[in-house]
């Protein structure tokens, strides 16, 4: 494990309740609910959450700000989509939060498919997506690193730029990491030359290996000009007082998935790319990989992050993320439901044995 892992949550951010199995009240997506996860998270070690985006659902970034106000050290992992924002209103949006929040912005660029005719977006073949992602983040560092840009590419355009407020070295933290993720041949390309943090769903450690010696290569062969990039996970973590209770009640949600009593856990069904596509597949390994990575969540709904879940006591899920760690992982963001309470006791009973 990293001499200074980060770990952060997930803030699901739906209008519908029950997401993958929380409480399913009326009152839960308001601006106290949501204040109340942000400000446990603080209170029990967590350093932030990503903050999940999609058409359909509220607004990520005005979502992000509520709770940066409301709180004193959450530092929001803000969902983003080149499409929805243009590169210097995003530049410019993210600095001036960072700067009104004492530089607590982090930013998660996504790619994957989403309703984009709904906000009047295109969606274009894999490869000009890419492309466009591309563009949008070499951009967006430029506009927050640099004065008077002025960039002509194939997707954005922009002269003479510059962004106000301008942001503020902190230590080594020129400016938010941008966080990006996806499987494809075309996405990886993406993350060797322009990610800060290249995070991956719950894979097996083999998996996980073979991506990160991968990623390393490519930043080589395409002469990555920026410092080496990260690596990060994104997965659920069920923890109970044992080991066998912990068992016990992972049998128990998948049988409610499998009966559809589980609330919503269809958020990446709608469009399978091929990070969600070798989740689903795992399961065809076996239900159970490596110690304690539980594959059948993918049988009956689950997707992305909950595809796949670490079960087991404190000891045995941190156990099982150490063993990331030693691959290169330093970054990781974890959930379960009911999440509320759930931050809380991960925060008392797992973070203090992964910090140790």
């Amino acid at each position: 494990m990293s001499s200074n892992p980060e770990f952060l949550w997930y803030i699901p951010n739906d209008v519908k309740a029950g997401h993958r199995g929380d409480v399913a009240v009326d009152h839960h997506n308001s601006l106290e609910t949501l204040t109340a996860q942000a400000k446990a998270l603080e209170n029990h070690g967590w350093k932030g959450a990503l903050i999940g985006t999609g058409w359909g659902r509220p607004d990520t970034f005005t979502v992000a700000a509520a709770l940066a106000a409301r709180t004193t050290r959450f530092e929001p992992l803000i969902a983003v989509r080149p499409g929805y924002w243009r590169p210097a209103n995003f530049a410019s949006a993210a600095a001036t939060l960072d700067h009104l929040s004492g530089g607590r912005v982090r930013v998660n660029v996504v790619s994957g498919l989403d309703d984009l005719a709904a906000y009047g977006d295109s969606e274009g073949n894999q490869a000009d997506r890419y492309a466009r992602t591309k563009e949008f983040m070499r951009l967006v560092r430029r506009l927050w690193t640099e004065e008077n840009v002025t960039s002509t590419g194939n997707h954005f355009q922009v002269a003479n730029s510059t962004v106000a407020p301008r942001l503020e070295t902190r230590g080594d933290r020129r400016h938010p990491k941008l966080y990006f993720g996806g499987a494809s041949q075309a996405a990886e390309k993406v993350a060797a030359t322009e990610a800060d943090v290249q995070l991956f769903w719950g894979e097996p450690l083999d998996g996980v290996r073979e991506r990160i010696q991968r990623l390393k290569t490519l930043s080589q062969e395409l002469d990555r000009d920026l410092p080496p990039l990260e690596f990060g996970l994104r997965i659920t973590t069920l923890v109970r007082d044992t080991t066998e209770e912990a068992w016990a009640d992972a049998e128990a949600k998948v049988a409610k998935m499998a009966e559809g009593q589980a609330g919503s856990w269809h958020d990446h069904r709608r469009a399978m790319a091929v990070g969600q596509q070798r989740l689903f597949d795992l399961h065809t390994r076996g239900e159970v990989l490596d110690d304690n990575l539980y594959t059948a969540p993918g049988k009956f709904g689950g997707g992305g992050a909950g595809t796949t879940w670490l079960v087991g006591s404190a000891a045995d899920v941190a156990r099982s993320l150490r063993k990331y760690g030693e691959l290169g992982i330093t970054h990781f963001v974890l959930s379960d439901t009911p999440y509320l309470s759930e931050i809380r006791r991960q925060g008392e009973q797992l973070l203090p044995l992964l910090r140790d």
